[in-house]
This record gives C-alpha cells, structure tokens and sequence, in this order.
C-alpha cells in the first residue's frame, strides 16, 4: 500500500506552481530593475530598452503562462 500517484501529483502541482512564479517575480524584477539601470544611464536610449525589456518579459510571462496550462493539464488527471 504505496502512495499513488494522485497524492504525489496534489502535493507536487500547487508546489511547483509556487516555484514558478517565484522564478518568474524574480526574473520580472531583475529585467525592469536592470532596465531602469540601463535608462538611468543612457536616457537617449529609452525606447529602445523599453521595447527590449517588454520582450523579455513577455517571454518570462509566457513561460509562466505554459507551467500554468502545464499544471491544469496534470490536475485534470487528479
């Protein structure tokens, strides 16, 4: 009488979840702290690091968006 894989999946998905979106807070922080750095220094340049940081966290965001979906699919299977 072993644990099922239900129970590893309860416990793992709202765990992995908040893994996740720790990373991507940390990410999210370190590119607008990072860009405002950058836009501080050289404000000539702003548009350009705008668009450049809005990209980055696009994609920061997608991959957080895909754990999410990610996470949904195995609690289907709960």
């Amino acid at each position: 009488m072993g644990i099922d894989y239900k129970t590893v999946l309860a416990f793992a998905i709202p765990i992995s979840l908040g893994i996740v979106a720790f990373g991507s807070a940390l990410a999210l922080g370190k590119a607008v702290s990072s860009a405002m750095d950058a836009t501080s220094r050289q404000p000539e340049a702003s548009t350009k690091i705008l668009i450049n940081m809005a990209t980055g966290c696009a994609f920061i965001e997608a991959l957080t968006i895909y754990a999410f979906v990610f996470a949904f699919v195995l609690a289907g299977k709960l």
